[in-house]
């Protein structure tokens, strides 16, 4: 086998091979095939930043991961390989699909997917990728009755099978039921949309069974806090950053270091010192009280914040009547995409100057997050920096983090 090939390499290249069965039967080759090839051996220079931060040397005395973590291409291609495609990933929220003929797509590293229920109302989830000559099927969001290749008119339904397939006249061994979409695995929990591109089951999830793979122990904690679906979706931003994906994440989990530094008016309606932190398996939950309102002040943030971080790159804020979630893309090394989804009680879904104002300020803090994530950024490529260090009292869910990172990358 051949070394130093990515999962997501490895992904392009065979994913989408047909495997012969028999004389005229022809069917896509199991992603499974491609996960196994992820036995590949990552490149020594990789493998030697995964080695340079050591998960078993205790938080008051560790060192941060190196820089290069945060600017190799190849360290970005093994966690694609190891980190995003393994495992339950959030892609998007329940209100993207509400309706039957509902649907939207996503990319995650070189993997295009698109998401939609059918006229039955049954989710699905398959690769975006025509069967005939690899051309994208949909782009964006919206309702369709079936999806039509723009390329050729290869047309399919929504259960993902071959309805025509043009201009085939005289073509040898050849079943359009062998030329479906390749499905993905998906399944909700709470309103949130969630696939798994490792796993070519398809019997249906039950909803508890992947509250406990996705969130572990915390999931009885999540859903007894408000993260639920009787929250509608008001609106979305997105926000293209200059830095690595988990440097927006390492400034999510720093247990509000960084608050009465960057956002003086954040920093005003909290108690910082009842900033709290709990790390379960692969999720932590930073918790903070909010300062009391006067009767008369504008107050967004009720009397309790929770911000849970659930890995590797999904965060969950609820505040007052606000639900928001952050979802972190990775671009390319340097570069990543933030999706921003704003939940809201029903109760206050009339009151537009209340939902005007509160987006206003959580879009100020997003200007100070960004420019603050842009310029550990260009500190990360500076040459002056190798490794930092971790605040003990504050900054133990970065440091979770960064463990289980080291743990499926060195695994």
């Amino acid at each position: 086998m051949a070394t130093g090939r990515s999962l997501a390499a490895v992904y392009s290249a065979r994913a989408f091979r047909t495997v012969p069965l028999r004389a005229g039967a022809w069917r896509p080759r199991a992603v499974a095939v491609a996960v196994a090839a992820a036995g590949e051996p990552a490149s020594e220079h990789v493998r030697r930043l995964v080695a340079e931060f050591d998960p078993a040397v205790p938080l008051d005395s560790a060192v941060t991961p190196p820089s290069g973590w945060y600017t190799d291409p190849g360290f970005l291609q093994l966690e694609l390989d190891r980190v995003f495609l393994r495992g339950w990933q959030a892609v998007g929220h329940i209100w993207q699909v509400k309706n039957p003929n509902d649907f939207f797509t996503g990319r995650l590293g070189n993997v295009e997917f698109v998401i939609c229920r059918d006229a039955n109302g049954k989710l699905h989830a398959f690769h975006n990728v025509c069967r005939h000559h690899a051309s994208l099927l949909a782009c964006g969001s919206g309702q369709k009755t079936c999806f039509q290749c723009p390329y050729h008119g290869w047309t399919y339904g929504l259960d993902g099978t071959l309805l025509k397939a043009t201009r085939i006249s005289g073509i040898k061994s050849f079943n359009k039921n062998d030329f479906g979409l390749i499905p993905i695995k998906v399944a909700t929990w709470g309103p949130f949309v969630l696939v798994r591109f490792d796993d070519e089951s398809t019997e249906d999830n039950v909803y508890d069974a992947v509250g406990n793979e996705w969130l572990g122990s915390a999931s009885d904690l999540l859903g007894t806090n408000g993260i639920d679906t009787s929250l509608p979706h008001i609106c979305r931003r997105e926000y293209i950053i200059n830095c690595n994906w988990k440097v927006f994440c390492d400034n999510y989990l720093d247990g509000g270091y960084h608050v009465p530094y960057a956002h003086g008016a954040l920093a005003s309606g909290l108690q910082l010192q009842s900033y709290e932190t709990l790390t379960y398996e692969r999720v932590s939950v930073q918790r903070c009280e909010s300062a009391p309102a006067e009767p008369d002040d504008f107050d967004r943030l009720g009397t309790k914040a929770l911000y849970a971080f659930v890995y590797p790159n999904f965060m969950i804020n609820r505040y007052g009547p606000w639900m928001d979630t952050n979802l972190a893309v990775p671009l390319d090394s340097t570069r990543c995409k933030v999706v921003f989804d704003y939940f809201l009680d029903k109760s206050l879904l009339d009151d537009q100057s209340f939902i005007e104002k509160s987006l206003k300020d959580s879009e100020q803090v997003q200007i100070e997050d960004i420019a603050l994530c842009e310029g550990v950024q260009r500190g990360l490529e500076s040459p002056a920096y190798s490794v930092g260090r971790y605040a003990p009292s504050v900054e133990m869910a970065m440091h979770h983090f960064h463990c289980l990172i080291h743990g499926n990358l060195s695994g």
